[in-house]
């Protein structure tokens, strides 16, 4: 039986970090980390590519089974000119999915949990509904409402689906890279979107494949995945007439590293009585984006 990954924990970063529901099609740019050097050749032919490929689609269960992690997520949105930066840092079960994490976006730092799927924010010196200090979205419910079968498609460990999704095709060798000091093993990927969960619909808004970059450490877990795309945002009703024919635009990139394998984490809810549920109101403003 295959293990749960890190499902939950990665979507509720994608989620309130990216801010808006993944709809567009992928972008197949160059990775942050920059080009690798002399040692990027090709694949050395079928059988190194079948090797690289095997090594990819096993990357996202060797990696559960390390049990634990810290995290690092850095997200770049751009759009009309201007760009918002977004970091995470914390810790993360990767069999179970529960993280705690602080997010730094525009001058403000978020206390972050995601527990059962269910993700919990605290921003200090706010409250929300209801004077709460805490508010939580169901996750699963809110991806659910999207026909993606309660997950997001920013999920990078959905460890049957890439199986299934990625082919000898689809994995090239792009080379070797030092990552946080650790010896690394630089793959490019292309995943057949089609065949992820929801993916009638999200080959209509994503196109045919996600582009994403993984390396791989000696014992084939992930230290660093990067996913690139455009999303695209039908023009509202509202827009004026000058502007409707152009749906907006955001770039978006999503570096996440991984390290300190074993690391402890204690992600549990905030009492029931601090947290105000704002899954409804979340999922009216996705609609509204869309």
């Amino acid at each position: 039986m295959r293990s749960r990954g890190m499902k939950a924990g990665a979507i509720g970063v994608a989620a309130v970090m990216a801010g808006v529901v993944l709809t567009g099609c992928g972008d197949d740019s160059e990775p942050a980390a920059g080009k690798p050097g002399a040692s990027a050749g090709a694949s050395g032919g079928a059988g190194a590519q079948e090797e690289g490929t095997a090594a990819v689609r096993a990357a996202y269960d060797k990696t559960a089974e390390a049990g634990t992690a810290k995290m690092a997520i850095d997200m770049k949105l751009s759009a009309k000119g201007e760009s918002v930066t977004t970091a995470g840092r914390g810790a993360l079960d990767l069999k179970e999915g529960d993280s705690v994490m602080t997010v730094a976006a525009e001058g403000k730092t978020v206390e972050q949990r995601v527990v059962d799927q269910v993700l919990y924010q605290k921003v200090p010196g706010q409250k929300v509904q209801g004077g709460k200090t805490w508010m939580k979205i169901d996750l699963k419910k809110a991806a659910q409402s999207q026909g993606v079968s309660g997950r997001q498609i920013g999920d990078p460990a959905q460890s049957a689906a890439y199986a299934k999704a990625i082919t000898d095709k689809d994995v090239t060798k792009v080379g070797t890279q030092k990552i946080d000091g650790v010896d690394t093993t630089h793959y490019r990927v292309s995943v057949d979107v089609a065949e992820l969960p929801g993916g009638a619909k999200m080959r209509q808004q994503l196109g045919a494949t996600l582009p994403m970059h993984v390396w791989l450490d000696e014992d084939g877990r992930l230290r660093r995945q990067q996913i690139d795309m455009t999303v695209k945002a039908p023009a509202s009703a509202s827009a004026k007439p000058d502007n409707s024919a152009a749906p907006q635009q955001v770039k978006m990139r999503t570096v996440m590293n991984f390290s300190d394998f074993g690391t402890d984490v204690d992600a549990e809810a905030p009492p029931a009585g601090q947290v105000a549920d704002m899954t409804d109101e979340a999922m009216r403003q996705s609609r509204q984006q869309s």
